[in-house]
Order: C-alpha cells, then sequence, then structure tokens
C-alpha cells in the first residue's frame, strides 16, 4: 500500500520531512514577493497593512492578480518534486502513485466529473435563477485569462496536493502507523489554512465546514485509490471552472469569468452544497475503481 512504502523506504524518520517543510514554506514567502510588491507599487505598503483580504485581491489588474497570486504555488510544486528526488531519494512516479506509472486516465476522469456536475449544478442555478448571474465576458482579457488559468491554475492546485495529500501525508504516515491521524491532521490542516480566504471574511466561519469537508474528501480518496491521481484531477477541474465560469466579488479567484455571480450569497448553500456532491463522487470512483476494505484503509495500516 502507497503511505506504508513510502514509510518502509523513509524507514518511519519525520526529521527530513521536517526539513523539507520548513525550505517548503520559507521558498513559498519568497515567491510571494513580488505580489507583495505589486501591490505595495500601486497602494504603498501603509496602506496594504491596513486592507483586508478582499481589498488586497482588488489593487491589481485581476488577470495581473491571478498569475502573480498563482505564482508561489508554481514554484512549490517544483520544489517538492526536488525534494522528493534530492533528500527522500524517491522517483516522482513512486510519491505520486503505488502503480508503476501515473494513470493519466485516472487524473481525466476526475477532472472530467467534477467540471461535468459543476457544469450542471451551474446551468440548474441559471436556469431557475437567471438574475442571480450577469454576464461578464469580455473576448480579448478572458482570452488571457484562459491562458494563464489553463497553465497556472493546475499548478497550483498540483501543488496543494503535492504538499498535502503528498509531502505532509506522507511525513505523518512516518510518525503514526494508523491512517486516520494523517488523514485527520491533513484535511483539518487544509481547511484550516483557507480561513484568511475572502469567502470566509463575508460568509462567517460557517463556510470552514466545506474547506474541511474538501480536504476530507481529497484524503479520503487519495487513501481508497492508493494515489494522488484522482485528488489531483479533481482539485484542478474544480479550480479551473472556478476562475473560468463564475465568479463573485467576494471570492478569491477575482477573474475576468464568463459570468458573475451577483446574488445575496447564502453560508448554509455555500458550506454544505458539496456535501452530496463529494458523496455521489465517492459512490462513482468505488464503483469505478473497485474500492473496498474501507476501515482498514482508512483508519488502519493495510501491509505494503
Amino acid at each position: 500500500m502507497h503511505l506504508e512504502h513510502i514509510r518502509a523506504q523513509q524507514g518511519g524518520f519525520f526529521g527530513k520531512y521536517f526539513f523539507g517543510i520548513i525550505i517548503i514554506l520559507f521558498v513559498f514567502l519568497i515567491a510571494n514577493i513580488p505580489h507583495l510588491l505589486a501591490m505595495a507599487s500601486e497602494v504603498g505598503f501603509e496602506q496594504l497593512g491596513s486592507m483586508d483580504a478582499a481589498e488586497l485581491l482588488k489593487i491589481l489588474p485581476s488577470n495581473k492578480n491571478l498569475a502573480l497570486m498563482l505564482l508561489p504555488f508554481a514554484v512549490i510544486a517544483g520544489v517538492i518534486l526536488l525534494l522528493v528526488r534530492k533528500l527522500h531519494k524517491l522517483s516522482v512516479v513512486e510519491f505520486i502513485t503505488s502503480r508503476q506509472k501515473i494513470d493519466w486516465k485516472r487524473v481525466g476522469f476526475a477532472f472530467f466529473s467534477i467540471t461535468f456536475l459543476t457544469s450542471l449544478l451551474f446551468v440548474g442555478s441559471y436556469m431557475s435563477n437567471p438574475n442571480d448571474f450577469q454576464l461578464n465576458f469580455d473576448a480579448q482579457a478572458f482570452a488571457v485569462l484562459f491562458v494563464i488559468a489553463i497553465v497556472m491554475v493546475p499548478l497550483q492546485a498540483s501543488a496543494e496536493e503535492l504538499f498535502f495529500r503528498g509531502y505532509l501525508m506522507q511525513g505523518l504516515g512516518q510518525v503514526f502507523s494508523k491512517r486516520l491521524m494523517p488523514l485527520l491532521i491533513t484535511s483539518l490542516l487544509f481547511g484550516y489554512l483557507h480561513y484568511s480566504n475572502p469567502e470566509v471574511e463575508k460568509l462567517g466561519s460557517l463556510l470552514m465546514v466545506s474547506y474541511v469537508s474538501t480536504g476530507f474528501f481529497l484524503g479520503i480518496i487519495t487513501l481508497m485509490d492508493e494515489g494522488l491521481e484522482l485528488a489531483l484531477g479533481f482539485h484542478a477541474g474544480n479550480n479551473l471552472l472556478i476562475s473560468l465560469l463564475v465568479t463573485a466579488d467576494w471570492t478569491a479567484f477575482q477573474t475576468h469569468s464568463i459570468f458573475l455571480d451577483v446574488s445575496d450569497p447564502n453560508v448554509y448553500m455555500y458550506a454544505f452544497m458539496s456535501l452530496p456532491m463529494y458523496g455521489l463522487l465517492l459512490f462513482v470512483y468505488t464503483k469505478k475503481y473497485g474500492w473496498s476494505n474501507w476501515k482498514q484503509k482508512l483508519l488502519g495500516s493495510p501491509t505494503v
């Protein structure tokens, strides 16, 4: 099994992972400097410190802001893979999956499944409440956005998966012999690190239910499938559709999307609407990939 195989390869030693995490966090801070300087050049450092998350996202033109915001994640994706190769002496394939090679069909299926379901939900919402959406399409601005999103958004999503469901989960797998604690810690931490998002400022702490449940969903499919492919595809598809199809003036992704959501947001809907979708996707993935032995794979310690 994947987590246990990595533990056997690394000898149950967390020290290297702790050192690697420090490097990742340091590089991430450094990689954020261009975005910080670009914003400061517009409003000054003093005013920058007094602005909330939503205001910060409006300082720069949206395409420039998106590119600079996603740049650190692209850097981090490369840093994680470099640490895997040089510090932990693992191949990239060995780090990502228990299979002999990365299963790109799994990545594609997860990408398709979430984009299809989200598009279906959007069509239903638009047809039932068309006044909640405003056409926001600008061909020239959208063309630039499309190029940025196609290149940078998958890198951003991959960086988060490589860190949370990859590096951190495998590092915690050196400390805990059971899978429950790596799943629990990475899922809660994933949710907590979204607490500063403008969506939470707008809607309140109840929205954390959505982020934490997303963390658990991604952790569950990683452990059940013994690899990161489904999580990588899902996360990239979800974020790409958010950036291109519909956004709002209070979300983290401020883009020239096709539509703008102008409705009065309901925190209960945004906090809980993803749960049935995650349940459906777990059912689909279980049937397609023949998952079984859930208790052992999520809570126990399967043999290598």
